[in-house]
């Protein structure tokens, strides 16, 4: 009995030997079966992949012309400032439309202007000039080119048009900025408003108090849109130390003015600022020529009957 009791024992030994044996092989199994790249990546594989953010998009600008990306030699090409007389730049054709709120200044020292987007290069606009013109107001901006008011003159009265004048310049050329200010002057009614854009896009009126003085009939006023080209205090007796803010459109009727080879229309202090009087600026009493002064260079200046 005690010797078939030993077998027994030995085989009970040998089989939970053979079986301690074959969970072994079955681990070491599983340890080294070939998985998936999850299993490999372990937890991380468990998160939900990332989801790319859709692109934002918008109303695209439109590619009304093609991209220019020649270089061209400026020299001897008139720069576009106060003084310049330039026959092959277009005047406003539409005096009295709506602007974007956009300015435009050349992003390096003196860039290409075009009398349009297909054409050579007639004037140059530089980054800096004594008498300011180089914060121009936009009229229109697409992907390649930007459409802008400047300052200049296409001819004088009697031998050319006057009023004011636009070009295109490239928009790699220069630097954008948001204006949402804008100031309409209306004579009839004998009112001049600041109007700021709010970025809601509600506007803002603001009302100056005083009376002002607008030009004799012998020397208007010019009507519809150009901007502030320059803001500067003066020396003369009759600004009273007040800024003078010069625009870009000149008289319609006067070649020069006080001996300069421009006739520049601008707001300015004058002890006697009511009615019809002037020589075409816009004649503005203290309280009111300070104000103006504040508004930034490419203002637009809307001038209404």
């Amino acid at each position: 009995m005690a010797q078939a009791g030993g077998r027994r024992h030995q085989g009970l030994a040998i089989g939970l030997g053979i079986a301690v044996l074959l969970t072994m092989a079955l681990v070491v199994a599983m340890l080294l079966w070939p998985r998936d790249d999850a299993a490999r990546q372990g937890t991380a594989a468990l998160r939900p992949a990332p989801v790319e953010a859709p692109t934002p998009t918008s109303t695209p600008i439109p590619l009304r012309y093609a991209e220019n990306t020649n270089e061209y030699d400026l020299e001897g090409v008139p720069d576009s400032e106060v003084f310049s007389i330039l026959p092959d730049l277009p005047t406003d054709t539409d005096p009295f439309g709506d602007l974007p709120g956009l300015t435009a200044r050349a992003a390096s020292e003196r860039i290409p202007v075009f009398a349009d987007p297909e054409g050579e290069p007639v004037a140059a606009l530089r980054a800096e000039q004594r008498y300011g013109g180089t914060t121009v107001a936009v009229i229109d901006a697409h992907e390649h080119w930007v459409h802008v008011l400047l300052s200049g003159r296409q001819g004088l009265p009697g031998e050319g048009d006057p009023s004011q004048i636009t070009g295109w310049v490239r928009a790699a050329d220069v630097d954008i900025d948001i204006n949402p200010f804008r100031v309409e002057v209306h004579l009839d009614a004998q009112t001049i408003h600041i109007i700021e854009k709010k970025t809601d896009g509600t506007s803002e009126f603001e009302s100056l108090d005083g009376p002002f003085a607008w030009g004799m009939p012998a020397t208007p006023t010019p009507l519809g849109r150009s901007f502030i080209m320059l803001n500067e205090t003066v020396s003369l007796e009759y600004a009273r130390g007040y800024p003078m803010v010069y625009l870009s459109v000149q008289s319609p009727t006067l070649a020069h003015f006080a001996g300069q080879a421009q006739a520049t229309t601008a707001f300015h202090y004058h002890d006697a600022h009511v009615g019809a009087i002037s020589n075409g600026c816009i004649r503005l009493g203290a309280a009111d020529m300070t104000r103006l002064a504040e508004l930034p260079d490419g203002t637009p200046i809307y001038v209404f009957e």
